[in-house]
């Protein structure tokens, strides 16, 4: 079975009945993820395998931590024999160490699980911070503010988020660079 067919099974059978909506914000990631292929050359399919799967930690038969990029990672190395890059992709998706951190958990993800290249991780952030939860695309800003107002601003996911809200900018600016450089040829992928 290839990446992603694997992928999105293993997603689906850990999020779709339990979680519908956020399977539906997975499958919207992938095809952003998809999206993006101009950029990502041959590593296309493993980030499309990294945004169908980013979310599984949130699965309720694997939740230990409560922190999700960890305990899909945990999941997805020391039960399903991952992919690696893979593993690392979820572990840090969409600025993870800085909620890590809000949850006293940095060093655990930091010395776990080491970062994958910066251009596949910001492709995972724009890909995940497009995606309404439910699968839609969407602007970062609004995504944001989203994520803020269903959280609250005073809470743990509200200040990570309104922290990590720059290297988002950030990401997005990097990725959209680099669509523009590859839609004029001056790209290589």
């Amino acid at each position: 079975m290839g990446l992603t067919k694997w992928a999105y099974s293993l997603a689906e059978s850990m999020l779709a009945e339990p979680l519908p909506r956020r399977w539906a914000h997975s499958l919207g990631v992938a095809n952003r993820a998809r999206s993006l292929s101009p950029i990502l050359g041959r590593d296309s399919e493993l980030l499309v395998a990294a945004a169908v799967l980013h979310d599984v930690g949130y699965s309720p038969s694997i939740a230990v931590t409560g922190f999700h990029p960890l305990d899909g990672a945990r999941f997805l190395r020391d039960q399903e024999g991952a992919d690696e890059r893979v593993v690392r992709l979820v572990a840090h998706h969409s600025c993870a160490l800085l909620e890590a951190e809000e949850r006293g958990l940095r060093h655990e993800l930091e010395t776990e699980f080491e970062r994958e290249r910066p251009e596949l991780v910001d492709a995972l952030i724009v890909a995940d911070m497009t995606t309404t939860p439910d699968g839609e695309y969407t602007a970062p800003a609004a995504r944001l503010s989203e994520i803020v107002q269903r959280y609250g601003p005073d809470t743990l996911v509200g200040r990570f988020i309104q922290r990590a809200a720059p290297e988002i900018y950030a990401a997005m600016e990097r990725v959209e660079s680099r669509m523009a450089a590859v839609a004029v040829g001056t790209q290589p992928m």
